[in-house]
């Protein structure tokens, strides 16, 4: 009788802190809604609920018909673009380089993992001049795979650590077996070791296209003409006005953050499985 009371209060407890924090992180996208769906003139009117509710502003998004929205498609595909392209290329990246470092045992691997991993330690806002002078010296400023390489640059050293964490925990008579069956690096690569770390191939992947979806700092500097930029940097545009059609604005953000809301989700259950894989070492 003492246990399950003891328990029904932890649960309660839980729930008086749980119910808060909740509302309190779900306000700010009912907010966000809100504007979304009210009209212009009462879209600061403080009520609950609009009185006059309208879809006509993502009417407005979708057809492009605002000075702020002229390349909502074009930038809305840039950003899909960069995302993918991020995620693709990190994954090759940090595939290949955390199976050196763990399974070939490459000489010197695990101190360039640590050197990678130690520029975290600068924030990332101050890197973006330096990036910028880079890109400006390889001749790529105002191009699209400027942002994919900086990008690139940013989620590889995490990627490269999940996966040689994930990589460190198989076992070596898999390589082994694999070798005496006569198996090259590159067949023991692709046939053993990418299936057998999938789940956190899909959290790191998932993690470089959403860190390359929500990037606005990176992208404002290193692209430049209105059809090049993705819309994060589109949305910024909003807030250069006096009079900003605030309601175009969060219908616009609400529309842009459905696809990683629907990516996190949709592989949710890979990235927990994923991003924890070597936390604990059997």
């Amino acid at each position: 009788m003492k246990l399950s009371l003891r328990g029904v209060a932890t649960e309660a407890r839980l729930l008086l802190i749980g119910i808060p924090l909740l509302l309190w992180t779900m306000l700010p996208i009912y907010h966000l809604f809100l504007f979304a769906i009210s009209p212009k003139d009462s879209a600061f009117a403080g009520n609950l609920w609009p009185d006059h509710p309208t879809l006509r502003n993502f009417a407005v998004v979708f057809g492009e018909q605002h000075y702020y929205l002229s390349h909502f498609w074009r930038q809305l595909f840039n950003s899909l673009v960069i995302a993918l392209a991020v995620g693709a290329i990190t994954l090759l990246v940090a595939a290949a380089a955390a199976f050196a470092i763990s399974r070939l045992k490459v000489k010197g691997g695990r101190t360039v993992m640590n050197l990678a991993l130690f520029t975290y330690f600068i924030p990332a806002a101050f890197l973006a001049v330096p990036m910028y002078r880079t890109m400006g010296i390889y001749g790529l400023l105002n191009s699209q795979w400027a942002l994919i390489w900086a990008m690139v640059t940013i989620a590889a050293p995490y990627a490269i650590w999940v996966l040689k964490q994930a990589s460190d925990k198989l076992p070596y008579e898999l390589d082994e077996a694999a070798v005496i069956d006569g198996a090259s690096p590159l067949q023991l690569f692709r046939l053993v070791y990418v299936p057998l770390i999938m789940p956190s191939l899909v959290a790191v992947g998932t993690y470089a296209i959403l860190l390359a979806w929500n990037e606005y700092l990176y992208a404002f500097l290193l692209l430049s003409k209105d059809t090049d930029v993705t819309l994060a940097v589109g949305l910024g545009n909003f807030l250069a006005a006096d009079d900003s059609p605030w309601e175009l604005l969060m219908a616009t953000g609400l529309i842009y953050a459905l696809p990683p809301a629907a990516i996190y989700y949709a592989f949710k259950r890979y990235m927990v499985a994923g991003l924890t894989a070597g936390a604990v070492k059997g």
